[in-house]
């Protein structure tokens, strides 16, 4: 049976959704919601009214079909009449009628309010802020089962789609050597031009032919490729955020906390990551990470996909794998699974009727805290700077992203990344160390006291 079959008897009735934060992926949201006919989605929040309404028409909407109000008797007489309601009140749009809240904003203590909020309502909830979800997703998820509704990750995004293939591989009976997802800008290699641009950066010094492809071990082309494109970042904190919330959903860990980053090619990915006893990169199978897709500018991209590396039943059927054109190792041990695209808010829908219509997450089933994305110092910090951000990407200047093994917080602990964003520095952090809680002024907010509860809570699962 087919999704949509299934999702179709669950009745006739749509699926009603209030979208806080319309942004770059609540926009593509909108545009997809209107095509689909078991999705109502009529209650929209921003801050920026000017920009929403605009999204909103040029979704089709017209002029008199959208009332933007701070009024709850407005709103609800709006919805009566079949309009759209723009609102930039977040606890008026979760009071709503309302069978699913997305959380969008992109922002960590909000997404804590909006979320408790539409739990407190009895609305299942899609958390695509996974800022949010990097601190405190593990006990909203326990607050969203408590209250009888769910929290889901989105397709999409990258650990919804991710914790997909992980499913289906287990479920199939395959272990997994390694998974992950490709960072979000491709290393685009001109053998015309021997050089190497990506983030809008073009390396100056020529790409050497002999680390596009390479007898040498993987591992070592790999170290040889981050030396020669060191001026390129290839660390970001969406990257390590994401691989978080897959961690919590699966168990899975990083074979180190700056993980590898790989700079590789798709077809490398079977040989590099899986476990040392088959020249791999990790330590051991079974690893998250991350790689930066290493291609000609003639070839597809890989750029925020995810994949999974697996065993195979055997080397037979890995090389019928590989007559069949599948990326598979040299040994025919391991093959690759991967999805090249996340597509945004356009396939997003499934993730918003699923949860209300079937009761089931397309993320995680079961979430518990595993890792932390932490902060290391790159140069030394005095006492009163602020750890700002940047804007894209959440970037902090002089700070990298690390992923760490789960710990409560506490003077010495790791502060987590997106709970300490904007904070100030209580004392000096010198160069290549982790900063700590008792480093900054922990920000007062509803995300922290949650970060404390899920901290205090016993017997996860």
């Amino acid at each position: 049976m087919d999704i949509s079959t299934l999702l179709a008897r669950s009745g006739p009735v749509p699926t009603r959704g209030t979208l806080i934060g319309v942004g770059q992926f609540g926009r593509t949201l909108l545009m997809q919601s209107r095509r689909i006919a078991l999705l109502d989605l009529r209650v929209l929040c921003d801050l920026n009214i000017d920009r929403m309404t605009a999204y909103a028409l040029s979704a089709g909407l017209g002029e008199d079909d959208i009332v933007a109000t701070g009024s709850r008797q407005r709103a609800l007489a709006a919805l009566e009449a079949g309009q759209t309601v723009l609102t930039d009140d977040p606890e008026l749009a979760v009071s709503l009628p309302a069978d699913v809240v997305v959380e969008a904003t992109g922002n960590a203590e909000a997404g804590a309010r909006n979320v408790e909020a539409a739990i407190g309502q009895g609305r299942h909830v899609c958390l695509v802020s996974k800022e949010t979800d990097s601190v405190a997703g593990p006990i909203l998820a326990r607050r969203a089962a408590a209250a009888g509704v769910v929290l889901s990750q989105v397709d999409g995004d990258q650990p919804s789609l991710l914790l997909g293939l992980l499913s289906r591989a287990r479920a199939l009976g395959l272990k997994v050597a390694g998974a992950g997802k490709s960072s979000e800008h491709d290393f685009v290699w001109s053998p015309s031009m021997g050089r190497v641009r990506a983030q809008g950066l073009e390396h100056s010094a020529p790409f050497p032919e002999d680390l596009w492809a390479s007898d040498i071990p993987l591992p070592d082309l790999v170290a040889r490729r981050a030396d020669a494109l060191s001026a390129i970042p290839q660390r970001t904190p969406p990257d390590f955020c994401e691989m978080c919330l897959v961690a919590n959903a699966s168990g899975l860990r990083p074979d180190r906390p700056e993980m590898i980053a790989a700079i590789a090619r798709p077809l490398e990915l079977p040989d590099l990551f899986r476990g040392a006893e088959y020249g791999g990169a990790f330590t051991a199978g079974g690893t998250l990470d991350i790689f930066n897709c290493l291609r000609r500018d003639d070839e597809i991209s890989a750029a925020g996909g995810v994949f999974a590396v697996l065993e195979t039943p055997d080397a037979d059927t890995g090389e019928l794998f590989r007559a069949k054109g599948i990326p598979v190792s040299r040994d025919a041990r391991h093959v690759l699974v991967y999805n090249p695209t996340h597509l945004l808010g356009v396939e997003a829908p499934m993730s918003i009727m699923v949860p209300h219509r079937l009761g089931l997450s397309t993320g995680a089933q079961r979430a518990r805290p595993v890792c932390d994305v932490a902060m290391r110092a790159d140069r030394d910090f005095a006492p009163g700077e602020r750890l700002a951000d940047l804007g894209h990407h959440h970037r902090i200047e002089g700070i990298s992203p690390l992923l760490t093994d789960y710990a409560p917080l506490g003077d010495a602990a790791a502060v987590p990344y997106f709970l300490a964003i904007e904070a100030r520095l209580a004392r000096p952090v010198r160069a290549g160390a982790m900063i700590t809680c008792g480093d900054i002024e922990l920000p007062a907010g509803r995300l922290l006291e949650l970060r404390r509860e899920q901290d205090a809570t016993e017997a996860w699962t």
